[in-house]
């Protein structure tokens, strides 16, 4: 089924080369149910831009964004660092998950040795967690998402949307918006999956020194945290429609937004 999207023509514009942002991307180009594209140059993705070099803050102050909004927690902004400033760039800070939520986890992740690892990441534990917290976000964090869409609907773009990798939170919302405007399921999980590219993936991060600090084995434990998987999406997926019923009601009922405020979205975002 992604094969029908080719990463290829996921956008329209060249990909530039940027050494201290991950996973960055221009959704542009992406094909909608009634035959229209995202228009190339509108909507954005990454990894934190915590790192950014001198370059990478140059290319992207061209992208002419209003608004650069940021899903990570307080935790996070902790560990990484604060998003450099874009000059006349309007940074929003919408967490989607609580500060104190898994923090003796990410901890255990960071620092745990291969016993703590395979106690709370063996037999399909550490996919199950990242279908619970996709299954929560899309149930729970709503109004955070009524906000970005009717945003983006007003005159928020061009918008980047970002969280630590770029993977989970922002490929969510990304997600959600691209469901806003129709664009193809399958095309929304093709953008999704390419977060697993190697250049794009999150660097694992761990402070063991020990021999099996990055071991296969340690990696292979850690790979279902640190991975772009199509089942995660299909969860968020199957979340909207056992709980709202289809994604129409959840955009109507759910995120609020109006037939009049999807128009608006259309216009802004789509050719």
């Amino acid at each position: 089924m992604t094969q029908q999207v080719p990463p290829t023509e996921l956008s329209e514009l060249s990909e530039p080369e940027l050494t201290g942002v991950r996973n960055f991307r221009d959704v542009g180009g992406l094909p909608t149910v009634d035959g229209r594209r995202v228009r190339p140059g509108r909507l954005f993705r990454s990894g934190h831009l915590a790192h950014a070099t001198a370059a990478d803050t140059a290319f992207l102050s061209t992208l002419k964004l209003h608004t650069v909004y940021d899903f990570r927690n307080a935790a996070d902004q902790r560990l990484e660092g604060p998003d450099v400033e874009l000059p006349g760039v309007r940074n929003v800070n919408l967490p989607l998950t609580d500060p104190a939520h898994g923090a003796e986890f990410w901890a255990m992740v960071r620092d745990g040795d291969l016993e703590q690892l395979r106690a709370a990441l063996a037999d399909g534990q550490a996919a199950g967690r990242m279908t619970a917290t996709y299954r929560e976000i899309i149930r729970d964090r709503t109004a955070e998402h009524s906000r970005v869409l009717h945003e983006l609907a007003a005159d928020s773009v061009p918008a980047l949307m970002h969280c630590a990798a770029g993977k989970d939170r922002a490929g969510l919302s990304i997600a959600v918006a691209l469901l806003a405007v129709g664009v193809e399921r399958d095309a929304i999980e093709a953008d999704y999956l390419e977060s697993n590219a190697t250049h794009r993936r999150y660097k694992v991060r761990r402070g063991d020194n020990s021999p099996n600090a990055l071991s296969p084995e340690v990696m292979q434990l850690l790979s279902p945290l640190f991975e772009a998987r199509a089942e995660y999406l299909a969860v968020a997926f199957e979340t909207i429609e056992q709980t709202w019923g289809d994604t129409e009601t959840y955009l109507a009922e759910g995120l609020k937004v109006t037939p009049e405020v999807r128009e608006r979205l259309r216009e802004n975002l789509l050719d």
